[in-house]
């Protein structure tokens, strides 16, 4: 009648049952071991009763009937959220607002639904454009712009329903991309050159963006815009004249607005752009060519140059626009030849007198082109052959649109005016006046009578020293046409495939030859055209809009040096001496060089080094310091052999001489040891100072101002007794005198001897005698003076180099420091020369003493300046 035990049926279940009160029945259930409900939820089982009536051998008891037991297990919140991924990514497009961007997800491994659901996610990164929902998707609150970031990280983290969150956060990534624009990529606005760096890429990476769209071919144009410097872009800043003489045109060439000098002073009232030599007509100026300047009568061939930049006329009425006008000075107002701008129409006008011809000619040349008034820089060519006058602009030929036939002109002596930039009203007028003003710039306006100019040289005289360039042709690929300019500044491609034109865009590079090119900014534009299959222009690409920045070259120190003081005899300057014989035109340039070391970065003043460089020049002027050359005793000379096979031409005047033309500074140096200053009447000359000067770029650098000075030794004519004791006071000037050998001459040895001329013997006799005995006692007083300066330098030898003072007198002597013991040498040497070759070549009886004495006298002054100087130069 009892319960003595309870059985559970079941697989290794982790629970027991033990009886509590066998009379009652009641037991206890309990489990074996801990319980986990994230193994096991739950479990089920079968339970039975048992009575004691069991035997020895556990038989014989009854048993109750089955009970099932269903045991759920409560959850405990251990775990904690975490992600499934370590790091969550997505890429967004600008400027869209997205519902979901990405979906993070945790998970908790607790067993209940309360603690195992993610009820919540959290973003914990703040101040983010983005929001999280329960759900774990992920949206951007505002449009993302890829300009202002490109990448957002954020931190996510999670809750359970039980409110504990994840251990780690994690990271989302968004990446921003832009919205696909058609166009080019990677490229830079600004590009700088540095002078001298020769040809450099303008876009060395740049690559098109099409957004995938179905291209079928490609047309780029990349410009250069240069209008604004210069004559339309950088040029040489040479004259015109020395432009022409390397361009290899004829000579003759007669500028008509040179800069403004002394001699050509025509031009010193314009409006003026000094770098580039420009000249500026604001309506209300002319200038008058003096007479002689250009032939009256031109013949049937000639050429106008020039470079023009014009817009259109002012007023409603457009008036003529003179540029080059020849008209009546006086009395009458009639126009022999002109050349001016009407109406955008440039108009040449020439009328031939009656005595050339009495016929109907063509008289009016019209060429009608828009360039004449586009405000940019155009160089024009008028070339005559008359009857016929062809126009070149910018290298090309151009015919006149149309040709007016006049009448000549009738014979009168009236005198002509050649203007620029106005044309001279002569009659017609209460007061003779400009009229026809240019408005406009003006700049190496020439004409050159007798000769026509060929198209290479026309095509020399207007070249562009900067422009566009393809680093290497042959690597540009398959399929690619391009094409460049006459100047170089715009060049066009054309191609089917896109990596092809990238690769030509990056072959691309900009180049200047000028050695000092003008700096600042040269602007560049590439605009494109892309064609699609089936449609004309599918996409719009956007121009490139960038500019090159032309750094400014060092500025060279052109430094003249060379002897700059000399004495001669007198004689010498008769034949001509050489002026500059060692003259030396050297360049340089200063660099700083960057530190290497890192102490040098201490200081403030980085290493500066000077390095020679090598450039031309364009003229060397040797300029008379003082009073002018007087034409009727002196001058300077040159032969001009001498120019011969180099860009040189020369003019000499009373108020020096001039070298010019575009030549290297060896070419110059050449030529300049060549120039010869004579004097032939030198008595009234005792000494003559020169400067010279030297320029490169039409005066953009000028050398310094280097000064000579020459001397001319005169003889005395003073009376014998003053040589006499100008001999014994100053003995140790006067080195040995040559004394002439020689026969007496057979006109005297056949005249009858008189009175007279034995008293002239008997003097003769006395004053060699003195001559002599004067020659001796210098002689010894010489020795003694040369033994006294042996003893004085063997003790110079010996002196110990203690501390020395020196005080000298500056009064007590005075003469130009820069001259050398050699050259000083080679004056006595020339000196003597010039005493033995004069005393040789005529000795007479009474003449021939006083020419001695005189000759005697130049050694004496020579040798005591020699002296004096080779004296200071032992201090050197």
């Amino acid at each position: 009648g009892e319960i003595c035990a309870f059985k559970i049926h079941g697989h290794e279940m982790p629970f027991e049952a033990v009886v509590l009160n066998k009379t009652s029945g009641e037991g206890r259930l309990r489990a074996k071991s801990p319980i986990d409900c994230e193994l096991q939820k739950e479990y089920t089982f079968i339970i039975q009763a048992y009575d004691c009536g069991s035997g020895p051998g556990g038989t014989n008891w009854k048993k109750s009937h089955k009970a099932v037991v269903h045991i759920q297990v409560k959850d405990v919140n251990e775990f904690s959220p975490a992600f499934k991924e370590s790091v969550y990514k997505a890429t967004v497009t600008e400027g869209k607002i997205y519902d979901s961007i990405l979906q993070v997800e945790a998970i908790d491994e607790d067993c209940s639904p309360q603690y195992s659901q993610i009820c919540n996610y959290e973003i914990v990164t703040t101040d983010v454009p983005f929001a999280i929902d329960r759900n774990g998707n992920i949206r951007n609150t505002e449009k993302l712009n890829y300009d202002k970031q490109h990448q957002y990280e954020i931190m996510v983290t999670a809750f359970d329903c039980g409110q504990k969150h994840a251990t780690e956060d994690v990271l989302v990534r968004v990446n921003v991309k832009p919205v696909c624009k058609p166009g080019w990529q990677d490229w830079n606005k600004r590009i700088e050159y540095k002078p001298g760096s020769g040809s450099i890429p303008l876009f060395p990476s740049i690559h098109l963006e099409t957004c995938d769209g179905p291209v079928s071919s490609i047309h780029t144009t990349i410009e250069l815009q240069t209008n604004y410097i210069g004559k339309g872009c950088d040029r040489e800043t040479y004259s015109e004249k020395s432009l022409q003489k390397l361009c290899g045109a004829s000579s003759g060439a007669i500028d008509l607005l040179p800069s403004p000098t002394a001699t050509t002073n025509w031009t010193a009232g314009l409006l003026m752009d000094n770098n580039d030599m420009i000249f500026k007509f604001d309506g209300k100026q002319g200038a008058k060519i003096p007479d002689g300047i250009v032939p009256k009568n031109l013949t049937d061939q000639f050429t106008i140059t020039l470079w023009m930049k014009h817009g259109p006329s002012p007023g409603l009425r457009a008036e003529k626009e003179t540029i080059l006008c020849n008209s009546d000075k006086t009395e009458m107002n009639r126009h022999h030849y002109a050349l001016y701008v009407h109406n955008c129409r440039l108009v040449f006008l020439l009328r031939k007198d009656f005595d050339q011809a009495d016929t109907f000619r063509p008289a009016e040349f019209h060429w009608k082109l828009d360039q004449i008034c586009d405000k940019e820089w155009h160089y024009y060519v008028v070339n005559v052959e008359f009857p016929v006058v062809t126009l070149y602009m910018d290298g090309t030929t151009y015919e006149p649109y149309l040709v007016t036939n006049d009448w000549p002109i009738h014979p009168s002596h009236i005198a002509m005016q050649l203007t620029v930039g106005a044309c001279w009203q002569g009659g017609e007028v209460t007061k003779p006046r400009f009229a026809q003003y240019f408005h406009g710039s003006l700049a190496s306006l020439t004409i050159r009578p007798g000769k026509i100019e060929s198209q290479k040289v026309i095509s020399c005289l207007q070249a562009c020293k900067e422009g566009l360039d393809i680093n290497s042709l042959k690597s540009l690929g398959q399929g690619i046409k391009y094409h460049f300019n006459p100047s170089q500044s715009v060049l066009v491609m054309e191609g089917d495939d896109i990596e092809n034109i990238n690769q030509a865009l990056r072959k691309v590079s900009y180049i200047n030859s000028r050695q000092f090119p003008t700096a600042g900014v040269r602007r560049l534009k590439v605009s494109s055209k892309v064609q699609c299959f089936g449609e004309d222009v599918c996409i719009s690409i956007p121009d490139i809009d960038a500019y090159v920045m032309v750094f400014q070259a060092n500025e060279p120190k052109i430094t003249i040096s060379g002897m700059d003081h000399f004495a001669r005899p007198a004689e010498q300057f008769e034949r001509g001496v050489i002026l500059l014989p060692d003259i030396r035109i050297v360049s340089t340039v200063t660099k700083t060089e960057h530190p290497v070391d890192s102490k040098e970065h201490d200081r403030a003043n980085k290493p500066v080094v000077l390095e020679e460089m090598l450039h031309n020049l364009d003229f060397c002027d040797i300029l008379v310091i003082g009073a002018e050359l007087d034409p009727e005793q002196e001058c300077l000379e040159l032969d001009h052999v001498e120019l011969q096979g180099k860009h040189l031409d020369a003019t000499n005047s009373t108020a020096g001489y001039s070298i010019y033309g575009v030549d290297t500074m060896h070419n110059y140096e050449q030529v300049l040891r060549q120039v010869r200053y004579r004097n032939w009447y030198t008595s009234a000359t005792f000494d003559r100072k020169f400067r010279v000067k030297c320029s490169e770029l039409n005066g953009r650098y000028t050398s310094n101002e280097f000064n000579l000075e020459v001397n001319i030794l005169h003889s005395s004519n003073s009376n014998f007794m003053d040589h006499v004791s100008h001999m014994i006071v100053e003995p140790q000037f006067l080195q040995s005198v040559h004394h002439p050998e020689g026969s007496v001459s057979a006109a005297h040895s056949s005249v009858v001897p008189s009175v007279a001329t034995i008293v002239i013997i008997i003097c003769v006799s006395i004053l060699i005698f003195i001559i002599t005995l004067g020659v001796y006692r210098i002689r010894t007083a010489h020795q003694h003076s040369s033994g006294d300066n042996e003893g004085s330098k063997e003790n110079e030898m010996d002196w110990d180099d203690s501390a020395l003072t020196i005080t000298v007198n500056p009064m007590e002597k005075y003469e130009k420091p820069h001259q050398t013991e050699e050259e000083s040498e080679e004056e006595d040497i020339e000196d003597e020369e010039e005493d033995t070759t004069s005393a040789e070549s005529d000795e007479s009886e009474e003449e021939d003493e006083e020419e001695e004495e005189e000759e005697e006298v130049i050694v004496q002054k020579g040798d005591k300046q020699n002296a004096t100087r080779q004296e200071q130069l032992e201090w050197d």
